[in-house]
């Protein structure tokens, strides 16, 4: 659809004959260049019709800058998008543990934070509508994006994650804490929180269940994920099968307090030993927690003023270049008669 923005500015149109008619007009010279041989001087006619065409281009040029002026604009056809308003933070632990090679990615031994940062990433492109945040926790916890829709920049800020930032330790009771606080300043009916570790809390000032109960007073739902094999065949010496044993990796994981935490809050606990049981469960999770979408309409809208403007533009740079280039065509016409006419050339005729 088209439309004009400002259609009022067409009201501006006749400003150019109100002004002629209302200014005084200009008074003619006092003085002037008398040219004794004036008679002698080719006169053209035809004055008027060139006086005419100058106020048709100056009405031309002045209506195509209030057509621009007025912002000509198209509407395209209505697109709706959905959007939901929940907010939804990640909390992740980098702590030095996250670094055991018991996954398996493609067959081959991969770190934990591998496999997490290649399931959570698909979990979060997936997201489409849905506030995102990040926190990041070792020792410490803090805020590694805050909550945006902009998913890309998480998996971004997630992938880029190093183990040790936070320090070596696991401050879950701590990252729970930051996220509630972040979580409440939004002004959302559904807050929920993932938190995924592989260990238990050794770090941080706040004990993990009185922040499950701070997050229960702020209505944020927890989800715990534990991660971690179960068993895990560690190489004899020099990298021989001789001497090798088989551990439990996953021993200091305190799933009973990540469980009481997801049942306090609401949430749920799940266990991840691989990394497919790590993809089910954020499959799971797209499940218990879906995107709650509302649909909003709008319409595209493209501004068309650059075409008036660019018109008027060249209309402007024609009219003054045009007399410029009468005059030349005019002075090599007027040498080329005056050379036909030379005595020489005329003897030449003869």
């Amino acid at each position: 659809m088209f439309e004009f923005a400002l259609p009022w500015l067409f009201l501006l149109l006749p400003l150019p004959l109100l002004a002629r008619r209302l200014l005084p007009k200009s008074e003619p010279l006092s003085s002037a260049i008398k040219v004794p041989y004036y008679q002698q001087l080719p006169h053209k006619g035809g004055s008027a019709p060139s006086n005419q065409i100058n106020l048709l281009l100056l009405w031309l040029l002045w209506s195509l800058l209030v057509t621009a002026a007025a912002r000509p604009q198209w509407y395209g056809e209505p697109i709706s998008e959905t959007s939901s308003a929940r907010d939804l933070l990640i909390a992740v632990d980098i702590s030095g543990s996250m670094e055991t090679p018991d996954m398996l990615l493609n067959g081959n031994p991969a770190m934990r934070i591998t496999a997490v940062k290649n399931v959570v990433g698909d979990f979060v492109l997936r997201r489409n509508g849905d506030r995102l945040g990040l926190v990041l926790f070792g020792t410490r916890a803090y805020l590694q994006a805050p909550l945006t829709f902009d998913r890309q920049t998480v998996d971004t800020l997630l992938t880029e994650a190093q183990i040790g930032f936070a320090g070596q330790g696991t401050a879950i009771g701590d990252a729970i804490g930051l996220s509630v606080k972040r979580l409440t300043q939004r002004p959302a009916d559904q807050r929920v929180l993932i938190l995924l570790t592989d260990g238990a809390n050794t770090a941080g000032e706040v004990a993990p269940l009185k922040a499950a109960e701070l997050a229960k007073q702020a209505g944020v739902k927890v989800y715990t994920i534990g991660v971690g094999a179960d068993e895990m065949v560690q190489p004899g010496l020099l990298g021989s099968r001789f001497g090798s044993r088989r551990v439990n990796p996953s021993r200091d994981l305190d799933s009973k307090t990540l469980k009481a935490i997801a049942d306090q809050t609401g949430g749920l606990y799940f266990r991840a030993r691989n990394p497919q049981e790590l993809a089910n469960i954020y499959a799971e999770l797209d499940r218990l927690e879906p995107v709650e979408q509302e649909a909003e309409t709008y319409r595209p809208l493209k501004s068309l003023y650059i075409w008036p403007l660019g018109l008027a533009l060249f209309l402007a740079l024609a009219w003054a270049l045009l007399p410029l280039v009468a005059n030349l065509i005019a002075s090599r016409a007027s040498i080329s008669k005056g050379s036909s006419q030379h005595p020489l050339n005329r003897r030449q005729a003869l």
